[in-house]
């Protein structure tokens, strides 16, 4: 069993590098799954309040909070399904929330959108885990940052260094940070760019001019080593 509190490499060392070359508002978030209560570390807290997926990670990103949230304190039940913490809900199944919302023209159009959403088993997850990445208490699975268009244009460069080939963005506008960033890049093991959704900016802090990026956490080190590379590469453009 993997020891959630061992350091698998100096998580604070690629913190510093990410926020110094990207100018980071706020820490990049380690992130990890928790299947039952023992994998949860010790002296680790609970959050206190209900809240959603997107403002966890905000906590982490821009307060510095660590914490872990077990199923009951997820408000989101999109979120909550992705992250494999409860069932899908009847209205998000047939496609009857978004559709109420107004951002489809059928529920025939949001239910093709939702069974496409990566997701998580149903009632696999125990509890969530957030940090700061450079405080992490446990080993992350995926690391998600948030930050502008030219930084994520860097991390698109950095992530094709090693091998080249072609960046695959995957999103639908809805749940961005909860599938697009965090369940579909633990699943797939690639990194995923998204443009955030209604739901994560209007309760999160997500700015206009941001984005959401998820990166499976083993990809991280080598993923350093090509960002510091194109950063520095003639012609490279460089933030204001």
């Amino acid at each position: 069993m993997t020891n959630l509190n061992e350091v698998a490499c100096d998580y604070a060392a690629l913190s510093e590098g990410l926020k110094k070359l990207l100018g980071l508002s706020g820490s990049p978030v380690a992130f990890r799954f928790a299947h039952t209560k023992e994998e949860i570390p010790a002296g680790m807290a609970e959050v206190s309040e209900q809240l959603r997926h997107c403002k966890m990670v905000s906590m982490a990103r821009h307060e510095g909070a660590v914490f872990y949230a077990p199923v009951d304190k997820h408000l989101c039940n999109g979120g909550a399904w992705a992250l494999g913490l409860r069932p899908l809900t009847e209205s998000l199944q047939t496609g009857d929330f978004y559709f109420k919302l107004g951002k489809f023209s059928s529920r025939a159009a949001c239910r093709r959108t939702i069974d496409r959403i990566p997701h998580l088993n149903p009632g696999e997850t125990y509890a969530t885990l957030y940090a700061p990445l450079e405080t992490a208490p446990f080993v992350p699975e995926v690391v998600l940052i948030v930050t502008t268009p030219l930084s994520m244009l860097k991390l698109a460069q950095a992530s094709l260094y090693e091998v080249g080939g072609r960046n695959q963005a995957s999103f639908a506008g809805i749940q961005s940070v909860c599938a697009d960033a965090t369940a579909q890049t633990f699943l797939s093991g690639r990194t995923n760019f998204s443009l955030g959704c209604d739901g994560s900016r209007k309760f999160s802090g997500i700015e206009e001019q941001e984005m959401v990026m998820g990166i499976p956490a083993e990809r991280l080190p080598g993923l350093m080593v090509g960002l510091e590379t194109v950063m520095g590469a003639p012609g490279s453009v460089k933030r204001r």
